[in-house]
């Protein structure tokens, strides 16, 4: 099959991108695929969320997958009135539910679940006309343009004390998690973020012994950066820094990581005052098992027999694509700065061919690319390549 673009990944921005280069840049249906092994588009998105439990989204309705930024506002419409918690304050920040049915009416409206191939790509090679990608069955495909919308929801970060092989400790962001307690059980939840604090409250919720631990301690942000890289506070001083190793280390500076939301923050402290939750603050030093329990050693001197581990450590902060992008690098010689990220021009392009979203367009979106902003940011500066003539199929 012959294309004009494909987006490899089929996450938030994957989804957005593949909207905005058929609605905005008007790329015919029948020249665009989406690649993901997925059942269905965004079912990593939906497993995540669903298991942490998660009400609201962090970012504010005007941070959505559609082309018009008040497009979620509008989706609401009528059922404001109805429903007064389909929006929390501050920032008018929708509701887990609502953010996906409007997820679903942007797929049906641009017929993304027909151009979803359910595979992996396993390869890319760019020649002179266009790139070749490989997918796991064994299918070939070529486009003229590809997106590179990778995530990093595989790389779940282990501790190194934490077993791989033992069913009673599990990462919450493992695909196919199975390790939710079905009866009452002590489960130490171990990570600092907001999907910890989310999944100790679901399990406090759900009538279970709940012992937090974390590193440091609670640490309150609204959002996972200061709200100045939303607009032009930041980005423009960000943009005039040519030097990727500076804008690495801004980028690690400016990230609250490691943070939860203040309405988070005040449902944890609310259950620790009330003894329902048990919060840790201290690094786990290791972990002793037995047929009967698990012992947990939290310097400096603390132990907490538990019948599960659940692990909310977040993922990896390595460069996501494997060997694929290994060897595309290799290939293509692709230029990289010294922490392995792409450099890439204002317009996300990594080679004429080629284009980068996500984790991948940090260098060039700053700190926010990971989230919905960074989609929608990417999303501008792609379609502003094909408006442009730069992409390779215009």
């Amino acid at each position: 099959m012959s294309l004009e673009w494909l987006v490899i990944g089929g996450g938030i921005h994957g989804v957005h991108i593949a909207a905005r280069l058929l609605g905005d840049a008007k790329v015919s249906p029948e020249r665009l695929r989406i690649v993901d092994p997925g059942e269905r588009l965004l079912d990593r998105w939906r497993d995540c969320t669903t298991t942490t439990g998660m009400n609201h989204l962090r970012s504010p309705s005007v941070h959505h997958l559609d082309l018009e930024h008040q497009s979620l506002q509008r989706f609401a419409g009528k059922r404001k009135s109805r429903s007064p918690g389909l929006f929390a304050l501050p920032f008018e920040r929708p509701s887990l539910s609502l953010f996906n049915a409007h997820c679903e009416q942007v797929e049906e409206t641009f017929g993304l679940a027909d151009l979803h191939i359910r595979d992996r790509a396993v390869n890319c090679s760019v020649d002179c006309g266009g790139v070749r990608v490989e997918l796991s069955s064994g299918r070939e495909l070529e486009a003229q343009n590809i997106v590179l919308a990778l995530g990093a929801s595989e790389q779940t970060e282990w501790p190194e004390w934490a077993p791989r092989n033992d069913a009673r400790v599990q990462h919450v962001f493992e695909p196919g998690f199975d390790g939710w307690p079905s009866s009452p059980e002590t489960v130490v939840v171990v990570g600092g973020g907001i999907s910890a604090g989310q999944i100790s409250l679901r399990l406090e919720t759900e009538g279970h012994d709940v012992h937090l631990v974390s590193r440091h301690a609670l640490r309150q942000h609204q959002f996972d950066s200061d709200t100045g890289w939303l607009g032009t506070r930041y980005t423009t001083e960000f943009i005039n820094e040519h030097d990727p190793e500076q804008r690495r280390s801004v980028i690690t500076d400016a990230r609250h990581k490691g943070s939860v939301p203040p309405e988070i923050g005040r449902s944890l402290r609310r259950a620790i005052a009330r003894d329902r939750l048990q919060w840790h603050e201290g690094e786990v030093n290791g972990l002793d098992t037995n047929e009967e329990s698990l012992s947990v050693n939290i310097a400096p001197d603390t132990m907490v027999s538990a019948d599960r581990v659940l692990l909310a450590t977040g993922f990896e902060s390595k460069r996501p694509g494997g060997t694929m992008l290994d060897e595309l690098i290799t290939s293509a010689s692709l230029p990289c700065a010294s922490c392995g990220y792409p450099i890439v021009d204002p317009n996300l392009r990594w080679h004429p061919r080629v284009f980068v979203s996500g984790p991948l367009a940090e260098l060039e979106l700053g700190p926010v690319s990971r989230n919905i902003a960074g989609a929608r940011r990417a999303g501008d500066r792609i379609v502003n390549a094909v408006r442009s003539n730069l992409a390779a199929g215009a």
